[in-house]
């Protein structure tokens, strides 16, 4: 099992963190322009754990040079049935450098952009605080 989806499914977002370059950039599946760095890319993590229910990896797809990483997700979101899919590139370092998020149905994905919205305030403090 990948280090980043045993952190995840652990919960564990100091390890998450940990995981994350300092200039990663985050593209979500509901916003047009990526985040870059680390600080804002870590709360929108903490965001996306909170809103998540029943969050579950199905499968890890790898790339055999190990840069590479796809790891496919159910989850429920204000009642929306989720599948979603990670997709994480690795610096030399091993830290993730590029992770780009896509979910369906387009209902998840709506109920996704919603409750991550509700979120937006808190993320954006979190991140001003490098939490």
């Amino acid at each position: 099992m990948h280090p980043f989806r045993k952190a995840v499914e652990d919960r564990d977002t100091a390890a998450v963190v940990a995981l994350l370059a300092d200039d990663v950039v985050f593209t979500s599946p509901v916003v047009f322009k990526p985040y870059v760095g680390k600080a804002i890319t870590a709360a929108i993590l903490r965001g996306v754990l909170r809103v998540f229910e029943d969050f579950t990896y199905v499968r890890e797809i790898a790339d055999p040079d190990g840069r590479d990483h796809a790891l496919v997700f159910t989850a429920t979101v204000n009642g929306r049935q989720i599948q979603g899919c990670d997709f994480l590139h690795f610096d030399e370092d091993g830290r993730i450098d590029d992770f780009t998020v896509m979910v369906r149905p387009l209902s998840g994905a709506q109920a996704l952009a919603e409750a991550m919205g509700a979120q937006f305030d808190r993320i954006v403090q979190e991140a001003a605080a490098g939490e």
